[in-house]
Order: C-alpha cells, then structure tokens, then sequence
C-alpha cells in the first residue's frame, strides 16, 4: 500500500496558492478513480482509498502536516518508503519537477513537521514554484495564486507528475528521475 500526500492549505482562498500545488496533485489524480472517502477524525485528513493506495491531503494546515501523515501511517502499518509526498519547491524554477528520498527540509514547514513525527526516507515529489526577489517575501508569495498564465502550464506539469507518481510506485527512484525530471 502506498500513501499519496499532497501539502497544501485548507479553505477556498488558498486553492490556487503555489503552497498548495500538492492538493492540485492529488485533486486531478483522484478525479477519474473509483475511491472510497476515509472519514476518522483523528486522521486529520481528506483521506481517500483506491485500491492498494491512500491519497490524503492533510486538514492540519500546512505547518502541522506531519501530524496528519503519522496518524495514517500509523493506523495502516505504512512503511516510511512507501510514503510519497508532493509539495512545493522555492528552491526549484517554476515548472520544475525533481523526485528524491530523504534529505532536508529546506525551510518547507510541511516537510519539516513530516520529518518530525514520521522520519526522513520517504519520496519527494519536488514541484518547482520559484522565488520572491526577496527573501522577506517567502511567506507571501508561497500564498500567492498562481498567475494565469502559470495556470496554464500547471496543468500539464500536473499531468506529467501523475505519470512519475504511477511510476513511482513500482520503479526505483533511479528509473523514475531519468524519464520524469523536468527542468
């Protein structure tokens, strides 16, 4: 079983926000599945099941993320390498897709709360937003819309990252970023 997680930020003002482009991820993997909606409260989740895989997209703000994905972890007996979670990336151009195990969290907040409750060896699906002129402006631009012209171009980066995702679940991370990355 693999457990799919897309980082990002409840609430209809943060649906278009470049924080948020792991809920987009998981929004267009689930919209043609038969899934099934898992609703436990302590899982803090929108949680969905599709055969042998779990898609969650964490209810807990993305700062407290880990909470969410240990509880699920947990409640499944779900291993730290089949774990997959798809996040934003400041360090990364937009339109850039980069996977890897483990490493650091690079600032992210969802990362760096998934790293303290649940370890560091789970896949990254790193999807590239770029980064304000300023450092001060993190925080505003992670919450900021996509432009529409981003928009545009999300959606077939959305759909090039599915396929890497599918790919993921039965090749090795070596495979995936030779036919997957994008830059």
């Amino acid at each position: 079983m693999h457990l799919i997680i897309g980082l990002g930020n409840i609430g209809e003002k943060y649906q278009l926000t470049r924080h948020n482009v792991g809920f987009m991820v998981i929004d267009e993997m689930t919209r043609n599945l038969a899934t099934t909606n898992i609703n436990k409260s302590n899982f803090q989740s929108t949680l969905l099941k599709s055969g042998y895989n779990l898609f969650s997209k964490p209810t807990t703000y993305m700062n407290n993320s880990g909470v969410a994905v240990h509880s699920i972890m947990e409640y499944y007996k779900i291993d730290i390498e089949d774990i997959i979670v798809i996040h934003d990336d400041l360090d990364l151009p937009f339109g850039t897709v980069k996977y890897k195990i483990g490493g650091g969290h690079g600032g992210h907040n969802g990362l760096r709360s998934i790293d303290a409750h649940c370890g560091k060896e789970y896949i990254r699906v790193r999807i590239g937003i770029g980064k304000p002129q300023n450092k001060s402006d993190v925080a505003n631009y992670v919450l900021s819309n996509f432009s529409k012209e981003e928009l545009n171009k999300l959606q077939d980066i959305i759909t090039h990252t599915i396929k890497a995702i599918d790919a993921l679940k039965t090749e090795e991370i070596d495979q995936v970023k030779s036919k997957f990355t994008l830059k």
